[in-house]
């Protein structure tokens, strides 16, 4: 439906208008009902709908409406498939219509800069590239259904400490090569209907006062066209944020925000046209959202149970398995021990805890595959709401895993240990879990270990266990989907989206994590997760991109369309990946860049590329890539560009970002020329470097500086170069004895500058 939103806004007085830039409670904007302009709602996500059901006298939620829990981003993003995204986008749209919420409030796709970060759960990945094509999946399929999402959190999110107030302080190149890039390819690819400013400043400012994020990028730079809503109690200075961009205030400031505004625009510190914009943009998301209800919408909750499962078994990694352990056959004697087998850990804590229509019983669906052939013997092994180690406990499940054919156990972080609201202290899972493995490996070797956390753990037993399956948080039917990859109903395909490393200490941001007091400096620079680990050459304990599967895959036949380009064009390029073992399996292919030499500090490689893909035994796939100029650029702060440094870029096509099975080289030809500007302060090695200025450096050779520099048998030219090369041009007439002038310096100043 047309609305003429311009006149809509002409009829509103400044008192109307202001309202709008603020929630009616906790989860609606204001209507203004003379006007016809409705409320609409907003509920939390991002893996499963949160939307509350009742409230108690203070307003604070006592319960929300049963929806279906899917496995968090950890864990999804570990499937490196962008169709399944889709599929949950679409079941959460679903579930949204059918609720009444026009806005969910999610994708969030933070960079994991550090393990111990107590909302990693909820975050996809520490690569911008596969953030951003999970992402922009989620955004483009939730938003088909005509609900619209909300992306978070915009941006430098990467603690929970001090989160409302600490200052993130991050280079401009880190800040746009790592926790801006995958929100620039999220907003261009999947045009989110909003984007929620986070709590922390970034650079001094505050997120929802920071116009340079807001408006300058994201707004101008990037062409977003939705509303900015802050995170919920984000708003610093409410009139701030309106001009830096910040468009919704939430929750309710129950009109302190509104009369703020009110008093800015007629006092003459607001602009009332500023006041304007912002209303306009809230008014088109608002209506957009009304155009797309779905009255009497419904969904299939057993549908959306078996999508949770589909996902779940999708994403789990399998990282060891030693002499075949798994799968399991159906005839033996199982030990099922650990607490989390019978009150597992599905989920996080916090604004994305959903209530589950249901939840898996890992014991039941053991028994629904098995048909009852397996004897399982189940044993608690510890207590879930302590971590002391309980002898007695681990010594009936020896009993019984030393009865057994194998052992399985179910151990990981409890929820007390990773929530919204602050961080992990360490990397270590409850003593009683360690101590558990320790133990059972002592009297069954063939152990398997099953861990449900949302982020890294160290494992000082990994070398004592067979097997090692990665669930992380599975959502509502993570029980089904252990037990389908258990027993080779499934065959696992899941890889990792972060660098598990062998122990905390060894993670780049170990020394500036989470920072002293209301500061936090990035130092690490662009080198985040493998980048770092790649670079100082530390074998982490299971790398990106890393997983197994119970089939092979063989790569041969990396192929490129040309070897040469200019950065302006496209490149090509193809693998065949053919699966050599005996059942049906997916693979996910992994392209990396590597520029070969560069004059800025770069990452070993970087993911441009993925694809995963299903292959019967003895089946062969081409897979295809398409590059274009930012899979071999990097952020030029002189420029305020993305710039590719002319040369060999390098093409890595492996099973994770470890192990690189095939290489190809092309060489890339900038089509822009970085000018540098030169001053008395630059050196004569910068005149070296430059093609301009390395010919009038010569020139130079030959007249003044042979005068003030003289070659001789003793010494060379190379030699004098050599030792000149990091002297300021200014040098040349504090060692000239006169013989270079200032008026020297400023006619050749000129010259290399007009040159250029």
């Amino acid at each position: 439906m047309e609305r003429d939103i311009k006149k809509l806004i002409s009829q509103m007085t400044l008192e109307e208008k202001a309202s709008l830039c603020s929630g009616l409670d906790n989860w609606h904007t204001k209507p203004i009902e003379r006007l016809g302009i409705p409320s609409i709602t907003m509920s939390d996500g991002p893996h499963g709908l949160r939307k509350e059901a009742n409230t108690n006298d203070e307003g604070m939620l006592k319960s929300s409406v049963p929806a279906t829990c899917f496995p968090t981003a950890a864990t999804a993003a570990c499937s490196w498939d962008r169709k399944l995204i889709e599929e949950e986008g679409k079941a959460l749209a679903e579930e949204c219509q059918a609720e009444e919420v026009d806005i969910i409030l999610g994708p969030a796709i933070n960079i994991k800069r550090s393990p111990l970060c107590g909302r990693n759960f909820e975050y996809f990945s520490e690569d911008p590239f596969l953030s951003t094509e999970l992402a922009t999946a989620y955004i483009n399929a939730v938003q088909s259904y005509g609900v619209g999402t909300s992306l978070k959190h915009y941006v430098a999110n990467n603690q929970e400490h001090r989160r409302m107030s600490v200052d993130e302080v991050i280079d401009e190149r880190t800040l746009r090569e790592i926790y801006l890039a995958n929100f620039e390819g999220a907003v261009k690819n999947g045009k989110p209907w909003t984007v929620m400013c986070s709590y922390n400043k970034v650079n001094g400012t505050h997120a929802s006062e920071n116009k340079y994020l807001l408006t300058d990028i994201l707004k101008k730079e990037w062409n977003f066209e939705g509303f900015v809503v802050s995170d919920w109690g984000a708003v610093n200075e409410r009139v701030d944020g309106l001009k830096a961009g910040l468009d919704l205030e939430m929750p309710s400031s129950f009109g302190i925000g509104d009369n703020k505004i009110i008093q800015a625009v007629k006092n003459g510190q607001l602009e009332e046209k500023v006041l304007n914009e912002t209303v306009e943009r809230l008014l088109k998301i608002i209506f957009k959202a009304i155009d797309h209800r779905k009255q009497n919408a419904t969904y299939d909750k057993e549908a959306h149970h078996q999508l949770a499962r589909k996902i779940a078994r999708e994403s789990m990694v399998l990282l060891k398995n030693e002499d075949d352990i798994l799968p399991f056959k159906k005839e033996e004697t199982i030990a099922i021990i650990g607490e989390f087998a019978t009150s597992p850990r599905y989920q996080g804590g916090g604004s994305s805890h959903v209530n589950p229509i249901k939840i898996d019983n890992l014991l039941e669906e053991i028994e629904k595959i098995t048909q009852g052939k397996s004897k399982i013997l189940y044993e608690k092994g510890y207590h879930l709401n302590s971590d002391e180690i309980d002898e007695e406990l681990i010594e009936k499940a020896k009993r019984s895993a030393k009865e057994s054919d194998v052992a399985v156990i179910i151990a990981g972080l409890p929820e007390r240990y990773e929530s919204e609201g602050y961080d992990r202290e360490h990397m270590q899972m409850p003593q009683s879990h360690n101590k558990l493995i320790e133990e059972i490996t002592k009297v069954q070797p063939n152990t398997v270990v099953v861990l449900s956390n949302g982020a890294p753990v160290e494992m000082p037993w990994v070398d004592k266990v067979k097997g090692l399956l990665e669930s992380y948080l599975g959502g509502q039917a993570w029980g089904g989907a252990v037990a389908d990859i258990l027993f080779g109903e499934v065959n696992p395909s899941g890889k990792l989206a972060e660098t598990f490393p062998k122990k905390l200490s060894h993670n780049p941001s170990y020394l500036n994590f989470p920072g002293e007091d209301d500061r936090v400096e990035y130092r690490e620079g662009v080198f985040v997760g493998y980048r770092y680990y790649d670079k100082k050459q530390i074998d982490p304990l299971f790398p990106f991109g890393y997983g197994l599967s119970y089939t092979n895959f063989e790569y041969t036949d990396l192929t490129i369309d040309k070897r040469e380009i200019n950065d302006n064009e496209t490149l090509n390029v193809k693998v065949k990946v053919k699966n050599t073992g005996n059942i049906r399996g997916k693979e996910i292919i992994q392209l990396y860049v590597k520029d070969i030499e560069s004059k800025v500090n770069r990452p070993e490689k970087e993911l441009k590329g993925f694809e995963k893909i299903q292959l019967e035994p003895g089946e062969e796939k081409t897979v295809i890539f398409t590059l274009d100029k930012r899979a071999f650029a990097y952020y030029n702060t002189e420029i305020k560009d993305w710039y590719v440094e002319s040369g060999e870029f390098e093409l890595l096509v492996g099973k994770s970002s470890k192990d690189i099975i095939l290489k190809e080289k092309v060489k890339v030809n900038s089509t822009k020329t970085v000018r540098n500007k030169f001053h008395r302060n630059s050196t004569i090695g910068d005149l070296m470097e430059d093609p301009v200025g390395s010919r009038i450096l010569k020139e130079l050779m030959q007249d003044q500086i042979s005068e003030i520099f003289p070659v001789d048998e003793h010494r060379n030219e190379e030699l004098v170069l050599s030792m000149m090369k990091y002297l300021p041009l200014r040098g040349l007439i504090n060692f000239g004895r006169g013989k270079f002038t200032e008026e020297m310096l400023e006619e050749l100043l000129k010259k290399l500058n007009q040159q250029r």
